[in-house]
């Protein structure tokens, strides 16, 4: 089935929908598009989507599993030089 016998059949679902599947339709779009939308910032400020965040935080676990972190002392002595 073509992108245009889909839309048609998509569309004859909705034409004949009640309320609750409307909202269920609804929900679905609203959640299809949330990967463009930011849902944090960077320490800098600039937005990530959630794509973009699931990727950072699986770059932070590497890090921690290969040791690449800073404990709580080394942060400390680090703070006083700011």
């Amino acid at each position: 089935m073509g992108t245009l016998d889909l839309k048609q059949s998509v569309q004859n679902y909705i034409d004949k929908a009640d309320h609750r599947l409307l909202k269920m339709i609804k929900a679905l779009v609203e959640s299809y598009h949330e990967d463009d939308t930011a849902v944090a910032y960077t320490v800098d400020g600039k937005p990530l989507t959630r794509a973009q965040y699931n990727k950072e935080l699986l770059n932070a676990e590497d890090e921690i599993k290969k040791g690449e972190l800073t404990s709580a002392e080394d942060l400390e002595k680090e703070s006083q030089n700011w």
